[in-house]
C-alpha cells in the first residue's frame, strides 16, 4: 500500500469516525468464510456497516479526528474489525446473537455517544442500552397514562360530574 493510499484510507476512516456516533471495535479473527458470511449478513440486517481495518490506520485516524477516544486506541492489537450503527445497542445485539453459535466476534472496545466501553465484559452493558426510539416510546408512555386514568373516570363515572368525582376520590 502507497502513502497515497494510506492517506486516503485514514482520510475515509477519519471521515467515518466524525460522522457516527456508534463505533464498535470486534476481534472477528478465526472465523471460517461461512461464518464470515454469516456474520456479515447478520450485520447488514441489523444497518450495522463492518468493516475490517489495519490497526495503524484507525489509530492514525482517531488521532486526527475531533473526537475523544480515551482509552480505545490501546485496544487496537491483533485483527480488528469495525462496526458502525446508527441504533445504539446494535452491534451489541449482533455480536450476542452470533455468539450463540459461535465463540467470536470478540468485543474490544464500543464508542457509543461519548461514552468509551472497553472489553468483552461490557457486551450486556452495550446490548442494555435502550435506542432512541425506545426511549420516545418510553416517554411517551408514560405522558399517555395520566391522560388514560382520567379518560377510565369518566366513562365509569356514568358520565355525571357526581359518578366522575366520587369515581376520582376513590383512586
Amino acid at each position: 500500500m502507497t502513502r497515497e493510499e494510506k492517506s486516503l484510507v485514514i482520510e475515509q476512516l477519519t471521515a467515518q469516525l466524525a460522522d457516527n456516533a456508534t463505533i464498535y471495535l470486534a476481534d472477528i479473527s478465526g472465523l471460517d468464510a461461512t461464518a464470515t458470511s454469516n456474520l456479515r449478513r447478520a450485520c447488514f440486517k441489523a444497518g450495522v456497516k463492518l468493516n475490517v481495518v489495519k490497526n495503524t490506520l484507525l489509530a492514525k485516524a482517531m488521532e486526527s479526528s475531533d473526537k475523544d477516544f480515551g482509552d480505545l486506541p490501546s485496544v487496537l492489537k491483533g485483527n480488528t474489525s469495525i462496526m458502525i450503527a446508527e441504533v445504539n445497542n446494535a452491534p451489541a445485539k449482533v455480536i450476542k446473537d452470533f455468539r450463540k453459535k459461535s465463540d467470536r466476534p470478540i468485543l474490544k472496545g464500543a464508542f457509543v455517544e461519548e461514552a468509551i466501553y472497553i472489553g468483552d465484559g461490557q457486551l450486556d452493558a452495550l446490548v442494555d442500552i435502550k435506542s432512541k426510539d425506545e426511549l420516545i416510546g418510553e416517554i411517551v408512555g408514560l405522558l399517555q397514562s395520566p391522560a388514560k386514568n382520567v379518560i377510565s373516570a369518566l366513562k365509569s363515572g356514568g358520565n355525571t360530574i357526581a359518578g366522575v368525582v366520587k369515581t376520582l376520590s376513590e383512586r
